[in-house]
């Protein structure tokens, strides 16, 4: 049997959860009017596409996402962009909170959201439960994740990446014995309690160097369940709202609880600072961390048919641009250009993040807008903006500048249309920056 066939048997009887988060607190702005999942990345995908982008290359086509703030764009996402046609039961379905007579509250947590949903999953005729999480980015073949949870029995399966003395106080932590099997849990532990939480990575497959180097193993929130070991628990921890932090630790005396290792490239892009880092990390040449250049593992995400980017007499370097962009004379350092990006003459973009526009103006309706005192989509003519994110549809203004000169590390301008987060300018999305202003 063929290597496809054998990982499409394996995974056939598997069913994804991707988990959308809560109101998206640690990324707004970004979130303020869209689902975390739904957020731009890379100029052209959403985080959502990450995990189920991951679940199509591993041959997991019965999707569901779990979500239950601002769900209109994340869900007219993914019906444009997934549709399995010649899958038998194929699908990716946003499922959103809901009050019913039997659950009149909101989802309270990642089990919560989980439990809400039990009648739905229960129909479906599977072994086991993926669950995911929609703001991590790593490319994953999880029919690897679920050999190893059937090769060992495991009631629950937890993906698990090494890590080292300076990243390990955190996140949460967990020893396993000579079996694999998880023991103990611990949540951004420090000193003594750090160092008793050291395990020997090289009973997951790790090389002696890297062990020593990675003496620790945290959780990725990565799960795979069996069936009906998710709805016992579920049954049994009724008033458990979170999986990491209470069902999976409180399971481990009496459940085989295994760990499977992961050993490239993951981050978890849940905060302004995480997701900048990683959006202008892509930029890295000659090997980023993480490549969308992979075509054996793609990364999908809706087709939008936009014309190719023009450049004219500009000078870009180290930056990636996305399709359908207009760029005149100016320079380009260190950025990320959303699709149907526009930049004017004489701009100064560096360590950027453009997230473009949803639309295109024409050539009067910018001349109108202009001629009436009023901002065209896009970056203005003589414009600097660095370390900063913009989001959609921003209008910036001529002779702006968006610096963060004075070095302001916190700053909620909701009212002007932006906001700074670790010390980065992110400008809101559909707000209009004024000729001349800075920031």
């Amino acid at each position: 049997m063929c290597c496809w066939q054998s990982r499409g048997l394996l995974v056939k009887r598997v069913l994804a959860i991707i988990l959308g988060g809560g109101a998206g607190t640690r990324l707004y702005p970004l979130t303020k009017l869209r689902a975390k999942p739904a957020v731009p990345l890379a100029g052209k995908y959403r985080l959502i596409d990450i995990p189920v982008s991951n679940c199509i290359n591993s041959e997991i086509v019965k999707i569901y996402v779990l979500t239950q703030f601002n769900s209109a764009s994340l869900n007219r996402h993914l019906t444009r962009a997934y549709n399995f046609a010649g899958f038998q039961e194929g699908f990716v379905e946003v499922l959103a909170a809901q009050q019913t007579k039997d659950s009149p509250e909101w989802f309270q947590g990642t089990a919560d959201a989980v439990r809400q949903y039990l009648w739905l999953l229960g129909e479906w005729d599977v072994d086991e439960y993926l669950i995911l999480s929609g703001d991590h980015l790593y490319r994953m073949d999880y029919a690897q994740f679920v050999r190893r949870h059937r090769e060992t029995n495991a009631d629950i399966t937890l993906s698990v990446v090494p890590v080292d003395d300076k990243k390990a106080p955190e996140l949460g932590l967990m020893k396993i014995d000579a079996q694999g099997r998880v023991v103990n849990f611990s949540e951004k532990p420090k000193g003594d309690a750090l160092r008793q939480m050291q395990v020997d990575t090289t009973l997951l497959g790790l090389s002696p160097e890297k062990a020593k180097l990675n003496p620790y193993i945290a959780s990725m929130g990565i799960y795979v369940f069996k069936k009906e070991v998710l709805h016992n628990l579920l049954e049994k921890y009724e008033s458990a709202t979170d999986f990491g932090k209470e069902i999976i630790p409180d399971s481990a005396k009496d459940y085989n609880l295994q760990a499977y290792l992961f050993d490239d490239y993951w981050e978890d892009i849940g905060t302004i600072e995480a997701f900048y880092e990683a959006n202008l990390a892509l930029t890295k040449q000659p090997h980023p961390d993480f490549s969308f250049y992979n075509e054996d593992a793609p990364i999908y995400t809706r087709g939008r048919y936009l014309p190719p980017t023009k450049m004219l007499n500009a000078t870009v370097t180290e930056s990636m641009i996305g399709e359908g962009c207009i760029v005149k004379d100016c320079r380009i350092h260190h950025s990320v250009l959303g699709i149907r990006s526009r930049i004017e003459s004489g701009c100064t973009i560096e360590d950027t993040l453009l997230m473009g526009n949803d639309f295109y103006e024409s050539s009067p309706e910018r001349e109108s807008l202009e001629s009436n005192g009023k901002c065209p989509a896009g970056i203005g003519p003589n414009t600097t903006i660095r370390r900063a994110i913009i989001d959609k549809n921003a209008r910036i203004g001529k002779n702006v500048m968006i610096v963060n000169k004075e070095n302001v590390q916190e700053a909620n301008r909701e009212e002007l249309g932006f906001y700074i987060r670790n010390g980065i300018v992110v400008v809101i999305k559909n707000v209009t920056i004024a000729d001349g202003t800075v920031i």
